[in-house]
């Protein structure tokens, strides 16, 4: 009994532990987003304040005042923004749909040629691969416009997201497609109104990611984007809210926290969704 009361005693300072181990990773992971949140409600003296105050003395809306009134500038980086990155998500679904169909249902030779030459595109930096990339969108003619660096965004998520759909696409047993086959259907209708639909969650789990990768671009929009009136939301906070002096730390802190809306209500709304998509895709079979 004694020993027995002793492996309880154990096992219940092990959960403990555990559980206030995840505790303290998980203050550490979110204190960044809290001090953010508490800057933006700060005057801009008292978050230069040394040593800082971890809860602002009288906390204020002045920032956010601001930023809707004076800086109409920020609305059309974040219009910009979401246009850019509504564009590449849209853009990715599609090619992901008919890329990811055909490497997971049409056997070729040229298949696993095409599928390396996908993984072989993601193990390079993006920075290795900008100065050609601005070589060639410099001759079509599309360097400073939203159109070129929706194509140059789009390069650089559609492999990944390819290769995710098309482990949706193999999960998906061959004898649903031959009994439409034999009901006559055709294979426009059965990848349409047949496959696809079945595949909603990994598709869904594609446009997330390809949109949440794309609002947080930095380097491709810095380096094809020179107009103010095209800059999207990264670049523009940079140039525009970021001194070479001294910062407005409670006006850029007040502009992260309405940047993220669009994140935060991605996840909120569709969490549930992607991680069943991202678990539905990892296994085959």
């Amino acid at each position: 009994m004694a020993h027995t009361s002793t492996l309880k005693q154990e096992a219940g300072l092990f959960t403990v532990a555990k559980y206030l181990l995840l505790v303290l990773i998980l203050l550490f992971l979110l204190f960044p987003l809290y001090w953010v949140l508490i800057t933006s409600f700060k005057t801009n003296m008292e978050a230069y304040r040394f040593p800082p105050t971890f809860i602002p003395h009288v906390p204020v809306v002045d920032s956010f005042v601001s930023l809707f009134t004076k800086n109409n500038q920020f609305f059309v980086y974040y219009q910009n923004n979401l246009i850019v990155s509504l564009s590449v998500a849209l853009l990715c679904c599609v090619f992901a749909i008919f890329a990811g169909y055909s490497l997971a249902r049409f056997k070729t030779r040229w298949n696993r040629t095409f599928f390396a030459l996908l993984l072989v595109s993601q193990m390079f930096p993006v920075i290795s691969r900008m100065i050609s990339l601005y070589a060639i969108m410099g001759r079509l003619g599309i360097i400073n416009t939203l159109g070129g660096l929706i194509f140059a965004l789009l390069a650089a998520q559609v492999p990944f997201c390819i290769i995710l759909m098309a482990s949706f696409f193999a999960n998906i047993p061959t004898e649903i497609e031959e009994a439409a086959y034999v009901d006559g259907a055709g294979r426009w209708r059965i990848l349409f109104t047949i496959v696809t639909p079945l595949v909603k969650s990994g598709l869904l789990a594609v446009g997330i990611y390809a949109f949440l990768m794309t609002w947080d671009d930095y380097l491709h929009a810095a380096t094809l984007i020179q107009s103010d009136g095209l800059r999207t939301l990264s670049v523009g906070i940079a140039l525009r809210y970021l001194g070479e002096l001294s910062y407005d730390w409670s006006l850029v802190n007040a502009i992260s926290i309405i940047g993220t809306i669009p994140v935060v209500l991605l996840f909120f709304f569709f969490q549930k969704y992607m991680i069943k998509g991202l678990v539905a895709g990892a296994v085959k079979g």
